[in-house]
């Protein structure tokens, strides 16, 4: 009531007091209107968020083109028009149905130009109508009405008389208690003698909305329009009491700096009442979360801290938010909320010989792990690293640790993450803030204890936002992670019972401090025979479910796997592998589907009709060409042969290398070459014939690039052999670095070279005597048919490689006297 008051008539200034309107009439003047005569087709005015009562007077403003033509036409002639409310005030447009049935006639008393260009028309309302239907649309809405009588009151009844003088008395207390509503309007209360232009007149005025004014308007019983009236009123009274009441608490408190405090207990206290204060209900859920908590007392102090800065803020603030995210991130946190683990050592071997074949290494440490663990009840959980090339099970080995140990397995890719506050979280006064993702995951974990992998540790990146390789220090520091701060929790966290495992393909990427806090487990690539049988056990069976087809419709033998793998697989895990089976498996789907006619064991045609040809692997060739000799090589593919090519020729004693070689398989030719030089008697050469000749070393395959130190002896060989014109012996194949001085030292990646060297029909591998203890941890079925040589010096692999007979077509190389 108080708004519209303050915007009605006793507000307006601007209208002088000659004007030929009276916002009050008598009950002389009501008894007139309500004999009067009105047309029964009316131009229909639409009022978007007012109601126009009979005898009332209100001004509108004009703006739709429709409704200014109406405005227009009719103050030209009788001045007589249909107001009736729109049902959505959204409506720019309104039809027939978008009305209430229900309006007043109203008869336009003035029309006003406004300064800003607008129409003001000034109108009173008259009458109650019904619409019946539309008998025009343009240029404005006309309907055919049924114009509603009033029902004459019965002036003995006294209760409709008590009724009346409690609405007056309501609205001289609303006005009286509401600062906003002007002095003149209790004058116009008081002086309105007719009972039915009261109810009208304060229902135009009071402060609700359109649609409870509207049902004031349509009741057409006297008794119930007064009850609505009343219970309305009363209402705000109540309302206008209450708030009363809260600008007494707070009065004392306030001042200019404290308006905006004002305004949120007023809000607070008007929640109390309602028992409905969101704030109040936001801290018992907290503080009841709180209580089922396992932290110690600094978490405690620290949460309690926070929750009573969170009650002193302003729900309404940005701050509030913030403060409650954190709050609920607490709560979320598993402090001191582990799994139980699961000690049975023979059911964990169990399930890590069922998900992964081989990875013997890995197998054993978490089995240690375990049984210290059994024995000793508590103790920290160790920084493992497994490396090693694609594709062999790293990441999918924490997996089935994770179901091993009982406990939550949680994975966190580190691929490509260049920014330090990913690790150790941003500060919360940011907008955006988060915890870190080591925190994150823990949260989603619920567990302090799980098993978490950190994907792809050596693609971490590096920028000017930090370096997240360093912050991962104190994550995998057993002594350090015991109190791991993120900057957004702004607390210790206890990582150290979490089982971090981290994966990598190249340790060398890897920062030193990092990969010095971290226990290595090189995970090998997989034998032709291990692929065989990861194969079978797992890849075709998981594709077989995968494309809805049984182990009935395709049959594999070992000849075939064999041949899948050699000939179209160049890699060390089983990736690509897998994707080939999935391939011959969706193969063998489609002619099911079709009713195609096929065998169930699958043939060599069925691989070459499904993957196309495939493409054969290097084997050893021969030995009948001088400066040809096999080396091995390790690739992120896993192991390969690889063949240095030697030429000689007329010239003055210059070396020449191509193949793509990196820098230090260049200076391994050099050694090679100086050594010679050096030990030409060992061989019966002449010094002189090094500075006649050119020599020309290749290493096939020019496109891809090669570098190491462990082509070395292989070189050497096949120098010693190009100027002695001596065969290299058959299917011999060696791998490791020279000196200056005449050692042969050690190099990686034995298993793959030798695996390689077995797929290339190579008998014998010549090796340096230091990594004979990686030839014995390989399984004796995979060395089967193969010789070793282990030598320390270089003089034994030429004793060894090279055989006391000439190459087929051997040249004959003279040193040219001087003349």
């Amino acid at each position: 009531m108080s708004e519209l008051f303050d915007h009605g008539f006793f507000g307006m200034s601007g209208y002088d007091s000659d004007a030929e309107f009276i916002p009050l009439i008598t009950a002389e003047e009501e008894e007139h209107m309500n004999n009067q005569e009105f047309p029964d087709e009316l131009p229909i005015l639409p009022l978007r968020n007012n109601v126009l009562f009979p005898g009332v007077v209100i001004p509108i403003t004009v703006g739709r083109d429709k409704s200014i033509k109406l405005i227009q036409e009719a103050n030209k002639g009788s001045k007589i028009i249909g107001v009736v409310s729109q049902k959505n005030q959204d409506v720019e447009a309104p039809q027939f149905t978008d009305l209430h049935q229900i309006g007043t006639v109203a008869q336009i008393i003035r029309l006003l130009k406004m300064p800003d260009g607008s129409s003001t028309v000034i109108i009173q309302g008259k009458r109650r109508f019904e619409m019946l239907q539309a008998t025009q649309t343009e240029p404005y809405m006309k309907a055919k009405v049924k114009v509603l009588s009033e029902k004459t009151l019965d002036p003995a009844n006294k209760e409709l008389e008590v009724m009346f003088s409690t609405i007056k008395d309501l609205a001289l207390q609303i006005i009286r208690e509401s600062p906003n509503i002007p002095s003149e309007a209790q004058f116009a209360i008081g002086n309105i003698d007719s009972p039915t232009f009261l109810v009208n007149f304060i229902s135009s005025n009071m402060n609700a909305d359109v649609s409870k004014k509207q049902a004031m308007l349509e009741e057409m019983d006297m008794k119930k329009r007064v009850l609505l009236v009343l219970e309305h009123l009363t209402a705000e009274v109540q309302l206008l009491e209450m708030k009363n009441e809260i600008q007494n608490r707070v009065r004392k408190d306030l001042d200019k700096q404290q308006r905006e405090y004002f305004l949120h207990q007023q809000m607070r206290t008007i929640q109390d009442e309602l028992g409905d204060n969101p704030q109040i209900q936001d801290v018992r859920e907290l503080e009841q979360r709180a209580t089922l908590k396992k932290w110690d007392e600094r978490v405690g102090k620290l949460f309690q801290k926070e929750l009573d800065k969170l009650q002193r803020m302003n729900p309404q603030g940005a701050e509030y938010t913030v403060q409650l995210n954190y709050l609920d991130l607490l709560l979320d946190l598993p402090w001191g909320e582990f799994t139980k683990d699961l000690l049975d050592l023979k059911r964990a071997k169990k399930i890590l010989e069922r998900d992964h074949f081989g990875l013997e290494k890995v197998k054993e440490r978490i089995l240690e792990y375990l049984a210290v663990l059994k024995l000793k009840g508590n103790m920290k959980a160790p920084i493992l690293c497994f490396y090693g090339p694609p594709g062999v099970g790293k990441t999918s080995l924490g997996k089935s640790i994770a179901e091993a140990l009982g406990r939550k397995y949680v994975r966190m890719s580190l691929g490509g993450l260049h920014d330090e506050a990913e690790i150790r979280g941003h500060r919360k006064t940011y907008i955006g803030a988060m915890p870190g993702r080591v925190i994150q995951n823990l949260k989603k974990s619920e567990s302090a204890n799980p098993v978490f992998v950190l994907d792809e540790i050596d693609k971490l990146g590096r920028s000017n936002h930090g370096d997240p390789s360093s912050a991962l220090l104190e994550v995998l520091d057993p002594e350090q992670n015991g109190n791991f701060y993120d900057n957004y929790v702004e607390t210790e966290f206890d990582l150290s019972k979490v089982l971090f495992i981290a994966t990598a393909n190249n340790l060398s990427q890897i920062q030193g401090p990092l990969l010095d806090r971290m226990e290595i487990i090189e995970v090998n690539g997989y034998t032709l025979e291990e692929k065989v049988e990861i194969a079978k056990r797992h890849l075709l069976p998981k594709q077989l479910a995968a494309h809805g087809i049984t182990k009935n419709d395709i049959e594999v033998d070992k000849k075939i796997w064999q041949k899948l793998i050699e000939s179209y697989t160049f890699e060390s895990g089983v990736r690509g592998l897998d994707k080939l089976v999935a391939k011959l498996v969706r193969n063998r789907a489609r002619q099911i589907a079709m009713e195609e006619t096929f065998e169930v064991p699958l043939k060599e045609q069925d691989l070459f009709d499904f993957l196309g040809a495939g493409r054969s692997r290097t084997k050893y060739d021969n030995n009948d060409v001088a400066g040809v000799v096999t080396g091995l090589a390790w690739t992120a593919a896993g192991g390969d042969i690889l063949f240095i090519e030697s030429l000689i020729s007329k010239g003055v004693g210059k070396l020449t290398l191509t193949g793509n070689l990196g820098d230090v398989m260049k200076e391994s030719a050099v050694i090679a070459l100086e050594f010679l030089k050096s030990n030409h008697d060992l061989l019966g050469l002449d010094a002189a014939l090094f500075s006649a000749y050119n020599v020309h070393i290749h290493v096939p395959e020019g496109a891809t690039p090669k570098d190491g130190p462990s082509a070395g002896i292989t070189m050497l060989t096949a120098l010693a052999s190009l100027f002695t014109q001596r065969r290299v012996r058959k299917n011999l194949a060696m791998s490791g670095e020279i000196t200056l001085r005449g050692e042969v030292l050690p190099v990686g990646g034995i298993k793959e070279k030798i695996l390689a060297a077995k797929r290339a029909g190579i008998k014998e591998i010549i090796l340096c005597v230091k990594n004979k203890q990686d030839v014995d941890e390989i399984p004796a079925q995979y060395l089967k048919g193969l010789q070793f040589h282990f030598v320390e010096k270089m003089h034994q692999v030429l004793e060894i490689a090279l055989l006391n007979e000439k190459v087929k077509d051997p040249k004959k190389l003279e040193v040219t006297p001087m003349k």
